[in-house]
């Protein structure tokens, strides 16, 4: 018998092997995301309800109410009113964040382009700054006391007109870099053979850039343009870390804000948990809803 019958493994046994390798990061998966879903919706389904004067020992007790949460969360005009203000927020801020993003990927690719190292980590930087300390950066930046903007401008920064683009142009600042070398990155990857054959043809860079680059970034241009809108949906850390700078920022101005205002100052847990819940099915509709109207773009069909 050959080493390599010897070897053959019998037919109808299967491999522990890739449930073994799977194990460490099936635990992982539900330990920090099944199981958190998991209790959100448990809780999300329940609620406090109190006998008596509820003083006495059992006369405050956990029931089982299930989607009256929802439909509170659903009919709370404070809510949609955040909402309101992030859709308009994330208007502004995909816009400028993905068209700069682009513009500088297009740049730095072009084949003209000096200090091409230097200028990709001076774009990249911001996005290495953590959130809280770029926002707590700019807040001081936009302090009518301390802003050298407001001294040239003569405009308040965190006033109730402004305030919104001041929190747009912190996740711009920190949101273009990571953008950009997506989409520098996806360039980098087309054959430079097809530039060739356009300048031959006696294309500028900048019919180049419009009728080969920008095509064929589509699919990259969605994939960052999806990330965005989640990331969109989920703003908090603008609006929280610039709060105490002014009073123009109310403690529901976005939907994760006022979750975390009914969890932690409010204390009702169980009306967190059903809006928070209400928040990931808008996100989930939202992406999947962007995914479809582009659906033919991004997969290549048609």
């Amino acid at each position: 018998m050959t080493s390599t019958a010897k070897r053959r493994r019998p037919r109808g046994r299967p491999s522990l092997a890739p449930y073994l390798i799977l194990t460490p990061a099936m635990v992982l998966f539900a330990l920090f995301l099944a199981l958190p879903i998991g209790y959100t919706v448990y809780l999300a389904m329940r609620r406090t309800r109190v006998s008596g004067l509820g003083l006495g020992k059992g006369a405050r007790r956990e029931v089982f109410v299930g989607f009256d949460n929802f439909a509170a969360a659903i009919s709370d005009g404070e809510l949609w009113a955040g909402w309101l203000r992030v859709l308009g927020y994330g208007a502004l801020v995909l816009v400028v964040m993905l068209g700069l993003a682009l513009l500088f990927a297009l740049l730095l690719d072009s084949a003209r382009v000096r200090l091409a190292r230097f200028s990709r980590i001076a774009i990249f930087l911001p996005y290495a700054v953590p959130g809280v300390a770029a926002t707590l950066l700019w807040g001081f930046l936009y302090l009518p006391s301390l802003s050298p903007i407001r001294a040239v401008f003569d405009v308040d920064l965190l006033g109730a007109t402004t305030v919104t683009y001041s929190m747009a142009n912190v996740a711009v600042w920190g949101g273009v870099g990571f953008n950009m070398l997506v989409l520098y990155t996806t360039l980098r990857a087309i054959p430079r053979d097809y530039y060739e054959a356009a300048r031959l043809d006696g294309a500028s860079e900048l019919q180049i850039a419009l009728r080969i680059k920008i095509p064929m970034l589509v699919p990259a241009i969605i994939l960052t343009t999806v990330f965005s809108i989640i990331a969109t949906i989920q703003v908090f850390t603008e609006p929280a870390t610039l709060r105490p700078l002014t009073n123009t920022i109310s403690s529901t101005w976005s939907p994760l804000m006022k979750v975390y205002r009914d969890a932690f100052v409010t204390g009702d847990l169980y009306s967190a948990a059903a809006t928070s819940i209400v928040i990931a099915a808008i996100s989930i509709v939202l992406s999947f809803a962007f995914l479809r109207v582009v659906r033919d773009r991004a997969f290549g069909e048609g």
